[in-house]
Formats: structure tokens, C-alpha cells, sequence
């Protein structure tokens, strides 16, 4: 299986800030020494054409050049800085790289990505552009067989981080090519939340057999409204018990359930799955990690299952 990465594009951050950066590398090492049948490749940088397909071309510009506001900086929480830009374009590049090779081999991954709190004109919540909505449009424009007259391959974008995924929602909305599902904290950021096609909204507290039931139930109501050519899966960390702003109470058991779900489900369709890191904001950053690594582990063993089904995605693309 293939797996994407950027974190050699580090953003200078001020000390004492709260997003966990040195996951990407920890992540990155663990998979290198303990995955032996993962490949490791540098994420290609996404174009300004790619981005524009979501992105609005103002926005594009300001964020290229620095000229960001002190009040858009504060919304998406990191100081401007050319290596926010790289970082951000690598991300984005990484899962449009995850998309083609897992319509190849069944599975792929980005070892970073879910920025899905980014809208089309503006960042916010720590997401600059919108990694998922644009490999959702960049498959579009690469497919062959478009899902009916003048109509686009049809993406589900199944995200599980324990934020809801707002921007992305906005962006898709009122539009049926792309399906978006979000489980998430019912009293969790965003405050204000958008309108996927499928939403649900899990208590505080919500613990392994709670959460992998409603799962369940929102995958085969997804499928019963869609028929996706390719899963993007949003794989947060955050729903984990260890969580600092999680406010659910899966185990690793439990996150372990919830990727087997979203695979199962993806394999009974022959369906390729590229995978994005999204959030985690661990009290024990080992344990973030873990989490991680757990999830490249899993979509690692089922992509070697898959592999007696070659190109699952060529008669859809």
C-alpha cells in the first residue's frame, strides 16, 4: 500500500501552541520502522488549477502571497508563513495522490490531511485548503466514465474526526456528485454547524458499541442514497478517549471497529478507499499516534486482501 507524506514542510508555530505538529513525523517514522508493507512516498504539491476547482481564486492569491488578514489568520489559527503555504499544498497533494493510487491498489493513505473546516473563500480551525474537496473534484476531472449525461463520478466523503466537517459540507452543498457523511460531538466546535447529506450527532461520552452502531446505520443509509465510485475517509484520531478535545470515549478497540466498518463496507462494494489522518489532539501525543498508526496498519491488511481484485476502480473511472 501506498502512503503520502509531508511533514518534512513544517510550518513554524509560536511555543506553547496547541496544534500538535510532530505528529506527522512521529507518524512517518513509526510507519517507516514498523509497516514494512507500506510505501512511503513525498506528497506532490497540489496546483493552483486543482485547488481552484473548490477554492475561490481571491482566496488562492492571498494565501500564496501573505496577504491574509490578521482576522482570516486568527480564524484558521496558524501565523501566516511560506511554509504554511507548502505544508497546506502538499496536504491537498497527498490525498489527490492517495485518490489515483487507491483506484489502482484498493487502499492509500495520507499521512496527514481531513483539513475539513475549510471553506471555499476562507480557512479556519487549523485547515487552510480543503484536501478532500479538492481530490473530490480532481477525480471528477480525471474520469473516464462520467455517472450518466453531463453528470460527474459520484464521491462519498465519509468523515469520522469528532469535529463536524463544516467546510466541506458548505462546499458540497445542494450538490449530488459528492456525498457527504460526518459523525461527530453533538456539542463539539464547530458551534454553528453546517448541513451534510448525512449527519449524526453523538453525545458526550459515547463509548466503542454506541458509536460503531450508529456508524452502522450511517453507512448503509449512505449506500442506500448513493453510489460512490471512491470513499475518502476522514480517520480522526480525536474520538479517542485520550483525547483533549475529543469529549467522546472510544478505546482503541473501539477506533480499531470503526475502521473496519468503513473498510468492510468499502471492500463488500469493491470500492478504493484513500484514507487522511484528520484531527487528534492526544494528552500523550503516544498515544495520538498510536491511533494513527492502527488505522495505516488496518487499511495496510485490507489492501493486500484486495489485491486478488486488481483496479477495483477502473470500471468506475
Amino acid at each position: 500500500m501506498r502512503a503520502f507524506y509531508s511533514d518534512r514542510f513544517v510550518l513554524p508555530l509560536p511555543a506553547g501552541h496547541r496544534f500538535p505538529m510532530q505528529k506527522y513525523r512521529l507518524l512517518r517514522e513509526r510507519v517507516a520502522a514498523e509497516l514494512r508493507d507500506v510505501a512511503l512516498h513525498e506528497a506532490p504539491i497540489a496546483s493552483d488549477t486543482e485547488l481552484a476547482r473548490v477554492h475561490c481564486a481571491g482566496y488562492i492569491e492571498r494565501v500564496a502571497t501573505g496577504a491574509l488578514d490578521a482576522r482570516e489568520q486568527r480564524e484558521i489559527g496558524f501565523p501566516w508563513s511560506p511554509e504554511m503555504v507548502e505544508r497546506s499544498r502538499r496536504s491537498v497533494g497527498a490525498t489527490i495522490a492517495a485518490c489515483r493510487a487507491a483506484r489502482v491498489d484498493g487502499f492509500a493513505v495520507n499521512l496527514a490531511g481531513g483539513t475539513h473546516h475549510s471553506y471555499a473563500a476562507h480557512g479556519a480551525g487549523f485547515c487552510v485548503f480543503n484536501d478532500a474537496a479538492v481530490a473530490a473534484r480532481a477525480m471528477q476531472a480525471d474520469a473516464r466514465k462520467p455517472c450518466g449525461e453531463g453528470a460527474r463520478a459520484q464521491i462519498a466523503i465519509v468523515d469520522l474526526d469528532v469535529h463536524q466537517g463544516n467546510g466541506t459540507a458548505a462546499i458540497f452543498r445542494d450538490d449530488p456528485s459528492v456525498f457527504t457523511l460526518s459523525l461527530h460531538g453533538e456539542s463539539n466546535y464547530p458551534f454553528a454547524k453546517e448541513t451534510s447529506d448525512l449527519d449524526v450527532a453523538l453525545p458526550d461520552g459515547c463509548d466503542d458499541d454506541a458509536y460503531a452502531d450508529a456508524l452502522a446505520r450511517a453507512l448503509q443509509t449512505m449506500f442506500e442514497r448513493c453510489e460512490p465510485a471512491l470513499i475518502i475517509y476522514l480517520a480522526g484520531a480525536d474520538p479517542h478517549k485520550g483525547d483533549r478535545l475529543g469529549r467522546l470515549a472510544l478505546s482503541m478497540d473501539g477506533l480499531a471497529r470503526r475502521d473496519r466498518l468503513v473498510f468492510e463496507a468499502a471492500a463488500a462494494r469493491e470500492l478504493p478507499v484513500a484514507i487522511t489522518m484528520a484531527g487528534a489532539y492526544g494528552r500523550d501525543i503516544d498515544d495520538t499516534v498510536d491511533v494513527h498508526l492502527q488505522t495505516v496498519q488496518l487499511a495496510s491488511t485490507a489492501c493486500a486482501r484486495r489485491r486478488r481484485h486488481p483496479n477495483p476502480g477502473a470500471a468506475l473511472f
